[in-house]
């Protein structure tokens, strides 16, 4: 193993491959701008004409959720804190199976386009109209991060111009989400995990040939502490245990992918239900993958910095840039191989806001455009999408430049997702869930989580929780040749990340402070929801909930349950290929019968959801 020599630098190989990423994304939204017709009806243009199948979807869901959060801050997560993260595998199987099995079947039993038209139908425009205020606010919110993120870390380890970077990513976004619609944003998701992977790929193998093989990355970090995977201490303040990862992770995340329009919005536009919850498993298939990458490759990283850290050497100014840095580090002989990487992480960027800019789209037109201008024709309703889509992609580049004001990448994001998508999560689950939860309950309810925890996340923003609660391991610098003067790339550091903007120093830590705000960040999600949930149940039935006449459509019930095992009944009679009788009055499910699957169908909201 040979010790590290200088940093190699970015050659124009590995711009042509970063240029390459981006003008491939760009072409599949001219492609699909065109194709079969271009986008006709705002219902071709937000959700695919709904006849997408479970594969692309699934591979589109997994791109957006992997930002470039995940490709920059994963690793150097498992580098500082263990392999503790890899618990998250459990969390996701629980996430992908409540969003299957609770919330899915009622969206696409209704055939809305927006999660929130849900709330009005449920409850009334007054709560829709909360839910997509929240949703608007944290989307443009999350989504300035993610465009910053990569670009900051990539500036700094490659003097790659930020601001350049961070216009040309929202720019491309913004292109072919206005060009191509929802179709193009998932294929384009396809082709960026394949990236994405391949990214992982490269930088895992490469460590292990340096390092000598792969049990020797898992031997260096089991002696460094890394492998500490059962941390069963239930205490809530502590940043990362089996607990906190599991029931606060499953709270986070199913946010994400029960509720959160971007991901919803792409599983309804599937062509029947099957396919819709095949979507969500095969996708559980590639959560694991990744998961499996990133830890591999923090615990890469850990094995070739274990008596040298770049951070504590002050090789990198935060941990973000640990991940570019190995990859110059190992990749350097390599041309080409760096911009993979670069394109990797900057393709997670591009797959989350594109997607984030479509339903930002989705929901303007269908919760606020089409409720007050009913007039509009299905064409002018396109248009208004696309010119939706050139604006909030704007927005999101002006985000960008005022996350560039707010530190701390991973956790941030994380935070933000918890402090609104919590109460919203908690909204949607009365809904569901709770048949005499009424609007006045769920109105409080969704006040007091929210409140509640924005209370929690602001605090931990400003009085930060001590080390011994977030656990970090050692870092050793022993090894470092300190002769080496490798510090002069780093001067292109403009903003540091590490800090938070609103921390205030050495005062007296009061109880509250150690206590309340020092709740793992995973928590404020769990703290939402519960909230709101448990105000909305007390309060509808104070106010006389049980009296109110419900649709049952609008809840879960047992059918929807027990529909899962009807699939294998009607599959089994569509592969005989015997054309089955339809009973009057029911129509059977397109995506079963191979005599409708050509049909185009443009009343499909009804004919085609209904199971």
């Amino acid at each position: 193993m040979d010790s590290p020599r200088g940093i190699g630098t970015f050659v124009v190989w590995d711009y042509v491959v970063f240029a390459g990423m981006l003008l491939i994304s760009a072409a599949i939204g001219i492609y699909y701008a065109f194709a079969g017709g271009g986008q006709q009806t705002s219902g071709d243009f937000l959700m695919g004409g709904r006849r997408m199948t479970a594969v692309p979807v699934a591979m589109s869901l997994s791109a957006s959720f992997m930002s470039a959060v995940t490709v920059l801050g994963t690793p150097s997560e498992v580098y500082r804190f263990g392999a503790i993260f890899s618990i998250f595998a459990i969390t996701y199987f629980l996430v992908v199976v409540l969003s299957a099995e609770v919330f899915l079947p009622v969206f696409y039993k209704l055939g809305v386009t927006s999660t929130y038209e849900y709330l009005g139908l449920r409850f009334n425009k007054y709560i829709r109209f909360c839910g997509v205020i929240l949703f608007i606010v944290q989307t443009i919110l999350y989504t300035g991060i993610v465009i910053y993120a990569p670009a900051l870390a990539l500036n700094q380890v490659t003097g790659f111009n930020l601001w350049g970077a961070v216009v040309a990513t929202g720019v491309v976004c913004t292109f072919y989400c206005t060009m191509g619609g929802l179709k193009a944003v998932i294929w384009t998701d396809v082709f960026q995990v394949g990236i994405m992977v391949a990214g992982f790929a490269s930088v895992i193998i490469q460590a292990a040939l340096i390092q000598g093989g792969v049990s020797t990355i898992l031997n260096d970090a089991y002696n460094g502490g890394r492998l500490n995977f059962w941390n069963f201490n239930p205490n809530p303040l502590q940043r990362h245990t089996f607990w906190t990862i599991v029931i606060g992770g499953t709270f986070t995340w199913t946010s994400i992918y029960g509720v959160n329009q971007s991901q919803v919005q792409r599983y309804i536009s599937c062509k029947s239900r099957f396919q819709a919850k095949m979507s969500l498993y095969i996708n559980l298939v590639a959560l694991w993958l990744i998961l499996t990458c990133t830890v591999l490759c923090g615990l890469a990283m850990y094995s070739r910095y274990r008596d040298c850290d770049p951070w504590t050497a002050k090789k990198v100014s935060a941990p973000d840039q640990l991940m570019p840095y190995l990859v110059l580090d190992i990749l350097q002989d390599y041309p080409g191989l760096p911009g993979l990487f670069v394109a990797s992480a900057y393709s997670g960027t591009l797959s989350t806001v594109s997607s984030s800019i479509n339903a930002l789209a989705a929901v303007t037109v269908e919760d606020l455009v089409k409720p007050h201008f009913r007039c509009l024709s299905e064409r002018s309703l396109s248009r208004i999408s696309q010119g939706m889509s050139v604006l909030f992609g704007a927005l999101c580049i002006g985000m960008a430049a005022l996350a560039s004001l707010m530190g701390g990448l991973l956790q941030a994001s994380l935070s933000i997702f918890g402090m609104i998508g919590g109460p919203l999560l908690g909204l949607f689950a009365l809904g569901i869930l709770v048949p005499f939860a009424n609007s006045i309950g769920a109105l409080v309810g969704l006040l007091a989580g929210f409140t509640i925890s924005l209370w929690v996340g602001i605090g931990a923003q400003i009085y930060p929780p001590l080390p011994e609660r977030t656990m970090p391991l050692s870092l050793e610098t022993y090894g470092c040749n300190s002769t080496y003067n490798g510090t002069d790339w780093m001067t292109t550091t403009e903003i540091p990340v590490s800090t938070s903007t609103f921390q205030v120093y050495n005062i007296e830590r009061t109880p509250l402070m150690d206590n309340w705000y020092s709740l793992s960040y995973l928590y404020f999600s769990t703290v939402g929801t519960l909230v709101t949930l448990f105000v909305g149940m007390l309060i509808s039935l104070l106010i006389g909930g049980r009296k109110q006449n419900i649709d049952r459509r609008f809840l879960l019930t047992k059918e929807d349950v027990l529909s899962n095992f009807d699939i294998f009944k009607k599959k089994k009679q569509v592969l005989d290929y015997k054309s089955h009788p339809v009973k009057e009055g029911g129509t059977d499910n397109p995506g079963f019968n191979h005599i409708e699957l050509n049909c185009t169908d443009q009343s499909g909201k009804i004919n085609g959801t209904r199971l």
